[in-house]
């Protein structure tokens, strides 16, 4: 059942003033996304060849940690218009008794919490989402929501989340900065084209970075002929079972095709060379495993969707600190490949956050997700279900659950260079 009068059109928000933002925070210090994300509200980012100013203010601030090298308080001293509230109602209602915003920032990433048996950092993500739909209910209307990274550590609760945005009859996206920042090449997955085979090579642990090769291989696959069919089964790897895989030569034989693993590696801007006196060196068989030997053990997800296309992700530390995607297409003898560009690490400023809090904005301004919020469902599922794999002994699981079929928008919506 969705509300009606949610979301006020962008025209007649224009006339009364401009959209107010409640942000829902885990931690707000140096490096945590909440503080990528809301000081771009705040104090703007570099857009094209000028400095943009939202045209939506952050106006209300949820904290649920804070470590010593907390920013939210001087944020809150520095900007007037900015509150701090000690819960998620009052966030969301601005002290008051009903929602008084216009948008909701769901940023829970980063602070300290608990891992489950399984590895999985139990965030708030559903825990903020439960509460802001509590107001949403009792308020008789809802706004737009932008969940920050996956959707929840757990499968069912990921599932209700996307449940509810659909009975409400709010916008909302999730996900990972990664399928909207820049590219090298700047291109896209051809619309309709018929894709065989995909693999991405990443770096990061299981239940952190994972989500986002996993939402860099899904905002390519999504575009091919028929759109998303769902995925089938998925089998997790690590350490000797992923040797073991690359050694196979092929993904009949349990492996992947090498020639996309390698395009991916010459895609990467940070590809050790396997010879330290020279920059120009491609690691052999030996070299990979000299190279990834002092980190933590190499993963691999591989898993089959609905319509037969075959994935593969990997995680190898101590190779590359980037994420690339290759592809093998029908009738094409060479490989798509591209390199998500996310700049050099926190002595720049973090620009990968720039085009999604412009998604965010225009989503608040709008209504109009840039994506289907099925797509970070989907990569949701794909997560939970390879860390189970693991914890299960690598072992490979059906995924009926992840029969998730969507129709992506053919504008391609990541920045342009």
């Amino acid at each position: 059942m969705g509300f009606a009068g949610g979301a006020t059109s962008r025209g007649d928000r224009q006339l009364k003033r401009r959209p107010r933002i409640a942000a829902l925070v885990t931690e707000y210090r140096k490096y945590s996304h909440g503080q990528n994300i809301v000081d771009r509200f705040l104090g703007g980012y570099g857009w094209e060849s000028g400095w943009h100013y939202p045209q939506a203010d952050v106006v209300s601030l949820y904290v649920d940690q804070f470590p010593e090298s907390d920013l939210s308080r001087e944020r809150v001293a520095r900007y007037p218009d900015l509150n701090l509230y000690p819960t998620v109602t009052e966030a969301l209602t601005l002290g008051g008794s009903q929602l008084d915003v216009d948008g909701v920032l769901l940023i829970a990433e980063h602070g300290k919490y608990p891992k489950n048996e399984k590895g999985q950092t139990r965030y708030p993500r559903y825990e903020f989402f439960q509460e802001t739909v509590d107001v949403f209910r009792s308020s008789g209307r809802s706004v737009p929501v932008f969940c920050d990274k996956h959707l929840s550590w757990n499968w069912d609760w990921a599932q209700e989340m996307v449940k509810t945005s659909h009975e409400l009859g709010f916008p909302m996206f999730a996900g990972s900065s990664l399928p909207v920042c820049r590219r090298i090449p700047s291109i896209d997955m051809p619309w309709g084209a018929e894709v065989e085979e995909i693999v991405s090579v990443g770096v990061g642990g299981v239940d952190s970075y994972d989500i986002h090769s996993l939402e860099g291989m899904q905002c390519l696959a999504e575009r091919r002929r028929g759109g998303e069919t769902g995925v089938v089964w998925i089998h997790a790897l690590r350490g000797d079972r992923v040797w073991e895989a690359m050694d196979a030569g092929s993904w009949e034989e349990g492996g992947w095709d090498p020639a996309l693993f390698e395009a991916c590696l010459c895609r990467s801007q940070s590809l050790i060379p396997a010879d330290k006196n020279s920059r120009h060196t491609y690691p052999g068989r030996d070299d990979l495993a000299r190279l990834t030997s002092t980190g933590n053990p190499l993963v691999a997800y591989r898993f089959e969707y609905a319509d037969g296309l075959r994935a593969t992700m990997l995680l190898t530390e101590g190779l590359v600190s980037d994420i690339t995607v290759a592809a093998r297409l029908k009738n094409q003898p060479e490989p798509f490949s591209l390199l998500f560009y996310i700049g050099s690490g926190h002595h720049m400023q973090p620009n990968f956050f720039n085009p999604l809090s412009r998604h965010m904005e225009n989503l608040i301004l709008t209504g109009q997700p840039p994506y289907p919020v099925e797509r970070t469902l989907l990569t949701t599922g794909l997560t939970a279900a390879g860390v189970e794999s693991l914890w299960l002994g690598q072992q490979r699981l059906e995924t009926p659950h992840l029969a998730i079929q969507y129709q992506p928008n053919k504008e391609s919506t990541f920045r342009r260079t």
